[in-house]
């Protein structure tokens, strides 16, 4: 059966994000401060740009607590206390700045990366900044009855993975052994997937050192769809190749403006049916107009 490539086409919230320039260290530390650590990867993303969205639009502002990646894509933000697991970390890998730990040669364009507010945790190095955290943040937002539990075991089955994987773990370190170790090595491999897919998309989703925030959504709104279907296949096949030659021409027909538009149904909560899994956990592609 020929697959269906799944995309999105709704109109959403619009927002434009700010530059996320500066050199090493930390921003807009408070007086009194807990640290927030973790680390940034599709492979470890170096030189990464790493802020505390306290207003969550996107976008690195003035007050908002700031640093970069190090050398192993490391990272620690200084932030009040209050402030742990209120506001999302978002990550942006930078176009000749940033370098992938996978190939050790800097992103050939730009992308952003987030993690969910709920999954903060102040003062342990665990705050994994990945594709995974930032698909589960984007069915987080769409869907405001969806929990964090919900987000990660959705994304999971999406992936045909084990129970007992952590979707918010880092899957790099995982991957080097323990008995999920095969496991988080898929993951690893989705993640890069995933990465590239949305590095692709940079000339419509960037603007300059930010995104549209419509053609964003809409292009994690795909890739969400698609997911069974992009673990299925490598980037050089026929499936893939086309789902990024609809995308490109979906986003560039997207208005670079516009008003609300209600995209839950893009993240439909579908953690406890049955509906694009079969009993057994595995993967069923979605049809044409259907959303996970």
């Amino acid at each position: 059966m020929k697959k269906q490539i799944i995309t999105v086409t709704a109109l959403l919230t619009v927002g434009l994000i700010a530059g996320c320039g500066g050199g090493s260290g930390t921003s807009g530390v408070p007086a009194a401060s807990t640290a927030v650590s973790g680390t940034v990867a599709d492979g470890y993303l170096a030189g990464a740009t790493v802020f505390l969205d306290k207003n969550g639009n996107y976008q690195m502002d003035a007050g908002e607590p700031s640093t970069q990646t190090d050398a192993h894509g490391g990272y620690t933000l200084n932030i009040d206390p209050a402030d742990a697991g209120k506001y999302p970390i978002v990550a942006l890998a930078i176009k000749g700045q940033t370098t992938d730990l996978d190939t050790n040669q800097t992103v050939t364009n730009s992308y952003m990366l987030s993690m969910p507010a709920s999954a903060v945790s102040g003062t342990v190095s665990s705050n994994f900044i990945s594709p995974m955290s930032t698909l589960i943040r984007e069915k987080m937002a769409a869907n405001p009855g969806m929990t964090l539990t919900d987000a990660m075991t959705q994304l999971r089955n999406q992936m045909n993975l084990a129970a007992g994987v952590n979707m918010m773990a880092d899957y790099v370190a995982g991957s080097q052994s323990g008995a999920n170790s095969a496991q988080y090595q898929a993951m690893h491999v989705n993640a890069q997937k995933m990465a590239d897919l949305m590095a692709a998309q940079a000339g419509l989703v960037m603007n300059g050192n930010g995104v549209n925030m419509s053609r964003y959504r809409s292009m994690m709104g795909t890739i969400n769809s698609n997911m069974p279907a992009i673990t299925a296949n490598t980037m050089g096949s026929t499936f893939m190749t086309g789902m990024m030659s609809q995308m490109q021409t979906q986003l560039g027909a997207m208005p670079m403006g516009g008003g609300f538009t209600n995209y839950s149904g893009m993240f439909r909560n579908m953690t406890s049916q049955n509906n694009f899994w079969s009993p057994a956990g595995t993967p069923l592609t979605p049809m044409s107009g259907g959303m996970m």
